[in-house]
């Protein structure tokens, strides 16, 4: 990820779109690594065993590729055996189809959980030197970098609430300015490049394959369209890799003169500082595919000719009502905005929800359905904990019934993430083992069941494995749902008190046989969020859609 331009309390929320849920790369000259960019993040994996490792995160996390496995911690547990390897497969924007993901270093990279001891070393960096973040600082008399520094925080901010792993790096471009540099006298050196009053252009003519990534032709190129306007230039298409200095701007002494880096070099010099000129995943929104992951490859094969990245992984754009989230048509949100009324992993699982490479539609209803997903995910889990922490049990006698499931579960798991991280398809395996496990609980049947401790204690496990690899699971079952009804409270414009009167007048009006009042007390609540459930130890309530969402809302298999 990359922060280019800060926006208010927060960051965007498109910028938290779950794209490429794997993620790792490495450091250059190191031996039997794998090399990964993800959108402007890069990350460094050390095999220690054969598969990888499998790092709850979002958009900030680390998670190698491969096979994907599933460890037998317990030894001869069955519940926890392996389940079969597959090859996994990624779309690759450049060859625009799905690839069979092959490592540069044969056999060291992975698809599995975190605990396989990889040693992972996630670089992500900040561009906090750009026009617009020069003109924001401008407006508010701030200096550039501090303004920058400022709303990187904010992002870190946001990024632990989502439950993103920080980066082991973090570069800014004001620190690389040596580096930049260096580049840029290497495709100058090349003949690639050109110098113009102290701006250095980078000559598209240069480089025949300009435009195999995005498709385009040279000639569609046209100035204005995304590309700046400047009569100086050879092409209209060339771009800038450096800039001169201007009044009221922060400039950096050069070959050529003060001034400052354009935006698509500060990517490519902290790519080959980090990861050399050659790794294996480079990925980032599908509105960066042209200009900048364009003009990336070609400035870092200017200055490189051994520069190769192995596959592209793009993702979809987060949209309201169908159209892209954008400042310049004002209909974005920052996660900032999003949480005061929703729970973090509430938005994380809204996100997931969605495969990275497809168009995410946000909406109220959809975060709704999220936080009641969410609730009944934590409220199966932690009755099954309660259950079984009373008991004493063993993993190596599971039922077969359980084993079943679990083998599926785990089976397709491993399909989903394999065909190219298909994390909707694990959201919905989840609805079979937390089904068996509240069947277990609550049926006559399931309270009956021979071996009934070791099922649950099985299905929670692995369950709660799948919930660490996609980041959603918490620190406390019942903190967060403690938190999922204070968001829900917070949405209704309700204090808890006011709900528990609630449930006192409608229990007073079923007493008195008043059941139509009864009735009304619970559908007005309804109405706004809360449901209540009636049991033979009194009436409770629960955060759910509100009736008039109801009927927006796909259901749940």
């Amino acid at each position: 990820m990359k922060l280019r331009l800060p926006a208010p309390m927060g960051s965007l929320l498109k910028l938290c779109k779950p794209f490429f849920l794997t993620r790792f790369s490495s450091l250059p000259n190191s031996p039997a690594t794998t090399h990964l960019r993800t959108g402007h993040c890069r990350a460094l994996v050390k095999p220690k065993k054969r598969y990888g490792s499998f790092c709850s995160s979002s958009l900030s996390s680390s998670r190698p590729l491969a096979s994907c496995q599933f460890s037998s911690e317990h030894g001869g547990d069955g519940a926890d055996g392996p389940a079969p390897a597959a090859d996994l497969w990624l779309f690759n924007t450049m060859s625009r189809k799905k690839e069979a993901f092959r490592p540069k270093v044969e056999g060291k990279v992975g698809i599995y959980l975190k605990n396989l001891e990889y040693e992972v070393c996630y670089v992500r960096n900040f561009t906090d030197v750009d026009d617009k973040i020069i003109a924001r600082a401008n407006e508010l008399g701030e200096d550039p970098i501090s303004l920058s520094k400022r709303y990187c925080e904010e992002f870190h901010v946001d990024m632990m609430h989502l439950h993103c792993l920080p980066p082991s790096v973090e570069p800014c471009v004001s620190d690389h300015m040596p580096q930049i540099i260096d580049m840029i006298k290497k495709i100058l050196d090349n003949g690639c490049a050109y110098q113009i009053d102290g701006d250095v252009y980078f000559s598209v003519d240069k480089f025949p394959e300009y435009g195999q990534l995005s498709g385009r032709k040279l000639e569609d190129n046209r100035a204005g369209e995304r590309v700046a306007v400047d009569s100086r230039k050879k092409n209209p298409a060339d771009f800038a890799l450096w800039k001169s200095a201007k009044e009221g701007e922060p400039f950096w002494v050069s070959p050529w003169g003060p001034g400052r880096p354009g935006w698509h070099i500060e990517c490519s010099a902290m790519s080959a500082t980090y990861l050399g000129y050659s790794f294996d995943i480079h990925g980032g929104g599908m509105d960066l595919v042209f200009p900048h992951h364009e003009n990336e490859i070609a400035q870092s094969c200017a200055a490189c000719g051994q520069s190769n990245i192995s596959y592209w992984i793009h993702n979809g754009f987060v949209t309201v009502d169908s159209e892209k989230m954008s400042k310049s048509l004002g209909n974005f949100f920052t996660i900032r905005q999003v949480i005061e009324l929703y729970h973090p992993l509430a938005l994380r699982l809204f996100l997931l929800g969605t495969h990275y490479r497809s168009p995410i539609n946000y909406s109220d209803v959809q975060l709704e359905s999220a936080s009641e997903r969410m609730y009944y995910i934590y409220q199966t889990l932690y009755d099954c904990e309660n259950v079984i922490s009373q008991h004493a049990v063993q993993l190596d006698n599971v039922p077969p019934d359980a084993l079943d499931c679990i083998t599926k579960f785990k089976n397709e798991f491993v399909a989903a993430m394999s065909d190219d991280l298909h994390t909707p398809v694990i959201l919905a395996a989840l609805s079979d083992p937390l089904k068996n496990i509240n069947d277990l609980l609550h049926t006559r049947k399931g309270r009956k069941q021979q071996l009934r401790m070791e099922s649950l204690a099985a299905l929670e496990k692995v369950i709660r494995k799948v919930l660490t690899v996609l980041g959603l699971l918490p620190g406390s079952y019942i903190e967060v749902l403690q938190q999922l009804k204070e968001k829900a409270l917070k949405r209704a414009k309700l204090t808890e008190e006011e709900v528990l009167q609630k449930i006192r007048e409608r229990t007073a009006a079923r007493n008195a046989k008043e059941y139509e009042k009864s009735d009304v007390i619970r559908k007005d609540l309804a109405t706004v969020g809360i449901a209540l459930m009636d049991s033979p130890n009194g009436t409770t309530w629960r955060p759910s859609i509100p009736l008039a969402m109801q009927e927006q809302v796909a259901p749940t298999t």
